[in-house]
């Protein structure tokens, strides 16, 4: 299915939230021998919409008119709220230990002791914002 959320989108201010510059984040990660790159699963569908704006996303099927609980991809600002969600939920790892781009995640260290200390902390904010990884994308041992 295909949903077309061109009207809506004029209607939307644009969130002029940055998003952060990718050749930077490449960079920050020279010099650490111990990567480990997380991705989130379907991360914008993972954000829930707030109750007031759900009806904006209504769309009429043979079995009925729904709306989208979880922010759907299409919308104006669906980037810039997830980066600024991300950004919030690890603003203690980030540049420290972690680097984020929207919904890709890469702990960075100097030694394995390190990067396993950092994985956990990462997990558990995962878990805490309630965010998913996608399995297809974990690095096996």
């Amino acid at each position: 299915m295909c949903m077309d959320f061109k009207d809506l989108n004029k209607a939307c201010p644009k969130d002029g939230y940055p998003l952060p510059k990718i050749d930077w984040k490449v960079e920050s990660l020279c010099g650490y021998p111990f990567k480990c790159f997380l991705d989130a699963y379907k991360g914008y569908h993972q954000i829930k919409m707030a109750e007031e704006d759900e009806e904006k996303t209504a769309f009429i099927t043979s079995q009925g008119i729904f709306c989208y609980s979880k922010m759907p991809f299409g919308l104006k600002n669906v980037g810039a709220t997830y980066q600024r969600l991300v950004d919030k939920a690890f603003q203690r790892q980030i540049g420290r230990n972690l680097e984020v781009y929207v919904d890709d995640l890469v702990i960075k260290r100097r030694t394995e002791k390190e990067v396993i200390r950092d994985i956990e902390e990462t997990f558990r904010t995962l878990t805490e914002i309630n965010m998913k990884l996608n399995p297809k994308n974990m690095p096996l041992g």
